[in-house]
């Protein structure tokens, strides 16, 4: 009869004590860099819209009005146009992030880019581009 998980991991950490090994390197040790923050931020933005999209069409199915109402209901609440533009922002720039480094995902596939000068000047060329769209998007 084969172990359970916890005498395996038991075996495992009186293992690591016994030989004195050093755990792995946490994450606090490395210095970011605009590489490193993209990718999390790409992953992030994501996971985000993959859940707002979703959470949008279950409150389409569950709630009782159809979308008009809600849109009119929040046009009732006058918020004044700089909270307006800058909700608009908030929703743009994760999307428009996204499809710019996705973009930028495609030319890696292609194996375009790879050179580290080249990562850091696409990765600054996809912050413009987002900060950019994602205003004309705000703005409209």
């Amino acid at each position: 009869m084969g172990t359970t998980a916890k005498e395996e991991m038991s075996r495992f950490w009186e293992k690591n004590t016994k030989s004195n090994r050093p755990l792995s390197p946490h994450v606090s040790i490395y210095k970011w860099s605009l590489p490193m923050a993209m990718s999390i931020t790409h992953r992030g933005t994501g996971v985000a819209l993959s859940l707002g999209v979703s959470l949008f069409g279950l409150a389409a199915l569950v709630l009782p009005q159809p979308f008009p109402h809600y849109l009119a209901l929040l046009k009732s609440l006058s918020l004044g146009p700089a909270l307006i533009c800058s909700a608009k922002f908030a929703l743009a720039f994760p999307f428009s992030y996204h499809a710019w480094n996705g973009i930028r995902h495609l030319a890696w596939d292609m194996g375009k880019g790879f050179k580290i000068p080249q990562v850091n000047q696409s990765g600054v060329l996809v912050l413009i581009l987002t900060l950019l769209s994602a205003a004309g998007l705000a703005a409209m």
